[in-house]
């Protein structure tokens, strides 16, 4: 196993404590770097040792024996400040349970029922957006799939004003865990300005939620959402969550479930719009599909470029670049003892972008996942959702609600690109695209049928 001394104070970095010079520029690059080093690479995060599993199938041994390596680090300490011991964070030994009480609420069957918002709330932003406007793209993305994300948990418990203000605080919570996770522990909890909005935002978040559970026990009514999914008790055989355990569940859906797809669906409109011939073709494909009328979760079998384009943009920027998981006994990984405790990180960037794994891995090329030409098997090549176990249980839901969105978009707009510099990511807990807009051009054959 190799180490590198990977993590210098920067002077002046305050209260960005722990980067070095290399990882501030480019973070991606020196992650990339990493497998020249071996398999296994030790670095240092704010004085942190992290153990960097650099190998695919080590990787898949890891996630696969969560027994051994549980959820645990820097990083989900952090995550268990926000969302407690919700389904994302929680230790293994309370993971099954959980998994069993919420599992229904993303069951195949029920994704239809939450797709009708997801199209209804695509086609709401479209509406909003006029021939040659300048969007800035993450912004719209974000605001989108808050409204998907609050409209399928909560249906209609909740109003305009506590859906702004909510899609604020989800923004601000989401942004201050990155900083806290890489932040000396002895200054984490200090009362900067930062910290201080992210504590308010985090409370605010839990008031609105312990809120509308207390409505919801209070009425007993089913407002057909995920919310009423997961308060009705799964099953006599199954313990039913308490209001602290759901409260924790939704927080983790947000914190999952919203800048994932969001920062994904801005990748997926800044990549077709950087490469028109693809574009082209996906407006083809969807004219051809849907003649005109809004997309259903019945058409997307349909629409094979479309899960393509997803599929490849969550390669390309995969939303949770860099995890952890932290040894629960003593064991050994690729002939290394590791010592009870020991933190591991794993890169879903990293293998998404090892060409012995993905040949022409910087090149974005949908056509890699085609079922009738490639070799690579998207369940098997990358895991953008994880893998083993403690994948991602609303992987079907978020590559649903990226596809609606990204086949309402394009029925109806052409993206053009406003500048030829490539868009970076921002050194964050996942790959968020720095501000940038496009331009939107109505296409000549976008649908003129009524909603």
């Amino acid at each position: 196993m190799t180490t590198i001394d990977a993590i210098r104070p920067v002077p002046g970095a305050w209260p960005i404590l722990g980067h070095t010079p290399h990882l501030l520029r480019d973070p991606l690059g020196f992650v990339r770097s990493l497998p020249a080093y071996g398999d296994l690479v030790e670095i240092r995060i704010a004085a942190q040792k992290v153990i960097v599993v650099c190998d695919p199938s080590l990787t898949r041994h890891v996630l696969g024996s969560d027994r051994i390596y549980d959820k645990g680090g820097r990083m989900f300490d952090r995550l268990r400040e926000v969302a407690g011991s919700g389904i994302g964070g929680c230790p293994h030994a309370d993971h099954r349970r959980q998994r069993r009480a919420v599992q229904r609420a993303f069951a195949p069957s029920r994704i239809p029922t939450y797709a009708v918002a997801m199209t209804a709330q695509s086609r709401h932003m479209t509406d909003s957006w006029s021939d040659g406007q300048l969007i800035d793209v993450y912004d719209e993305t974000h605001h989108l799939i808050t409204l998907i994300a609050i409209t399928t948990l909560f249906a209609d418990s909740i109003t305009a004003g506590r859906l702004t203000e909510a899609e604020k605080d989800v923004r601000t919570v989401m942004s201050g865990i990155y900083r806290r996770m890489i932040t000396p522990a002895a200054l984490s909890h200090l009362p900067t300005p930062g910290g201080l909005r992210y504590d308010r935002a985090r409370a605010r978040l839990r008031d609105l939620i312990r809120m509308i559970i207390a409505e919801r026990r209070a009425t007993g009514a089913d407002h057909d959402d995920l919310l009423s999914e997961i308060v009705t008790p799964p099953s006599a055989q199954h313990t039913a969550l308490s209001d602290t355990e759901i409260e924790d569940q939704v927080m983790t859906f947000f914190l999952a479930g919203v800048e994932t797809s969001a920062n994904t669906l801005a990748w997926t409109m800044y990549l077709l719009a950087r490469h028109p011939e693809i574009q082209h073709r996906l407006h083809k494909e969807i004219d051809t599909v849907l003649t005109g009328r809004p997309v259903t979760t019945a058409d997307l079998p349909d629409l094979p470029l479309t899960g393509r384009i997803v599929t490849e943009s969550l390669r390309l920027y995969p939303p949770g670049w860099f995890l952890t998981r932290m040894t629960t006994t003593e064991t050994r990984l690729a002939g290394s003892p590791l010592p009870a405790g020991s933190v591991l990180a794993y890169s879903p960037y990293l293998i998404h972008h090892r060409p012995d794994v993905v040949p022409r891995p910087e090149t974005f090329d949908p056509d890699r996942w085609n079922d009738h030409t490639s070799a690579l098997d998207p369940r098997s090549a990358i895991l953008p959702f994880s893998s083993g176990p403690r994948k991602c249980i609303g992987d079907t839901f978020a590559v649903t609600e990226m596809c609606i969105a990204l086949a309402s978009i394009c029925a109806r707009f052409t993206l053009q690109s406003v500048s030829n510099r490539p868009v970076r990511p921002a050194l964050s807990a996942q790959l968020h695209p720095r501000k940038f807009r496009l331009r939107v051009a109505t296409r000549e054959t976008a649908p003129r049928t009524p909603h």
